[in-house]
């Protein structure tokens, strides 16, 4: 479902890998249709039109899940018949998914309170305050029983590879993914790409200084007193801040973002384990071993062997 202003590269890594994933079984796996509001083209935010096969709200059999590919924030004119569809289309069973401001629209209908959901980074805090019943996550994407939400753009490829996977086996996810010359498939656990200010809203200066710094020391991790000297306040001014705005004592906070590094390392390259402890601040493998099993549930080597 493409709505005016739509992004043609959000819709293309959504729907491309179905039909290459057919291509390589060498049967039809998925059977794809493109609806729009009415009968005619629908226009993406390229300027590029998209002609639609059939048009929302009208009786479609064999329907098995809706895709929402649109703009965000939520366009003005969107008619009340359509999230009535939707509406129904979710007491069928269908399984509903939103890419981009498609997510908005999903949450406009009402079908997803309840369930985890993600869209852009810029539309969190909006979003938030506006569908206080939607479990917002910063990720690149939630599939969560019957819903599918992403960020948008990329996120949607990385989505859709994982569904592949889990309908049709990872040996064909993997040749899907090789001939997208994809170096590999970002997992739905890892953030998105937010700016430091975006990710801490109206919190002090001090404190996005803190997290900065923090950032910018993975390798080599400073002191909560170091952190406080460097920035002119006290370490006690410093841990209420990090408890009030991000419920987290600095340490435990900063420890998070050394093994979210460390996760990134793990699945994005062929360092050893040992090489990415002592590149995110840990004194010995031991040490990493046990921290990270802690975090993730799992060791480095069972990380990098699923």
């Amino acid at each position: 479902m493409v709505l005016p202003g739509f992004s043609l590269l959000a819709q293309a890594c959504a729907t491309e890998p179905l039909a290459v994933a057919n291509q390589l079984a060498g049967r039809p796996l998925y059977r794809l249709t493109t609806f729009g509001l009415d009968a005619r083209p629908v226009t993406s935010s390229s300027q590029q039109a998209l002609l639609a096969h059939e048009r929302a709200g009208e009786a479609f059999v064999g329907l098995d899940m809706l895709l929402v590919c649109a703009t965000g924030p939520l366009a003005a004119g969107v008619p009340e018949a359509l999230f009535e569809w939707l509406k129904r289309l979710a007491t069928r069973g269908v399984v509903l998914g939103g890419i981009g401001g498609g997510t908005e629209v999903l949450a406009r209908a009402g079908v997803l309170d309840g369930y985890r959901a993600t869209l852009p980074w810029q539309r969190f805090d909006a979003f938030a305050r506006a569908y206080p019943r939607v479990r917002l996550s910063q990720q690149l994407f939630e599939i969560d029983r019957d819903r599918l939400t992403c960020g948008g753009g990329t996120a949607a490829m990385d989505m859709m590879m994982t569904l592949i996977g889990s309908q049709q086996g990872s040996q064909l996810a993997e040749r899907v993914s090789e001939h997208f010359v994809l170096e590999r498939v970002r997992m739905g656990d890892e953030p998105q790409q937010v700016s430091l200010r975006s990710r801490l809203g109206h919190a002090p200066q001090s404190l996005i200084e803190a997290v900065a710094l923090m950032e910018a020391n993975i390798e080599e991790p400073l002191t909560t007193h170091e952190l406080a000297e460097h920035l002119g306040i006290s370490r006690r001014q410093l841990e209420r801040l990090f408890k009030k705005y991000l419920q987290a004592v600095p340490s435990r906070y900063y420890l998070d973002l050394r093994l979210q590094q460390a996760r990134k390392l793990l699945r994005e390259s062929d360092r050893p384990a040992g090489e990415i402890a002592l590149q995110t601040g840990f004194s010995s493998a031991a040490h990493f071993s046990t921290a990270y099993r802690n975090h993730f549930g799992m060791t480095p080597r069972e990380e990098r062997l699923g």
